[in-house]
């Protein structure tokens, strides 16, 4: 059987529940995919986000941390931006918590069955190959806004 996202509805109900979030992988590089994603959260959405990253110190005007253990919380989502290999030792981290973590959510790209069963599990909630940024702003109206989707479908030209 193969494993498979909860459901649009599931994920709506995990944005919803989720207060925390830590960031791991994000990067202090305004190109890359982290970075745009931490800066819309830090915008739009009510979670207190924290990033891990042992290489860096500070993003986005806030502190970073080396690893999920240094966090001053246990967030509710880890939301993960790193190479496939990287995936099972984050899972560890998580793990080595102890609880806490609701969820672990692997960004675009990322999707390892093994990691999943793992974690389910050990009682988390999964979601994988999936943007937190993207699924927060298509169940809150707001991909247009992000220009995703600017829901105008039209044959004129722009004027001005």
């Amino acid at each position: 059987m193969t494993w498979e996202n909860p459901s649009a509805v599931r994920r709506q109900q995990i944005l919803r529940e989720t207060r925390t979030v830590a960031v791991v992988g994000a990067s202090p590089n305004p190109a890359r995919a982290s970075n745009f994603v931490a800066t819309y959260l830090l915008a739009s959405t009510g979670f207190d986000v924290y990033f891990v990253n042992p290489n860096a110190r500070e993003i986005l005007g806030r502190p970073v941390y080396k690893s999920l253990a240094d966090l001053p919380v246990v967030p509710d989502l880890v939301d993960v931006f790193r190479r496939l290999e990287d995936v099972p030792g984050v899972l560890d981290e998580v793990l080595a918590l102890g609880g806490g973590v609701r969820t672990l959510w692997l960004q675009f790209g990322l999707f390892d069955e093994d990691v999943a069963r793992r974690a389910e599990d050990a009682g988390l909630q999964v979601v994988m190959d999936r943007c937190l940024k993207v699924e927060h702003a298509r169940f809150h109206g707001g991909l247009h806004i992000a220009g995703f989707d600017t829901g105008v479908i039209s044959s004129r030209r722009r004027t001005g």
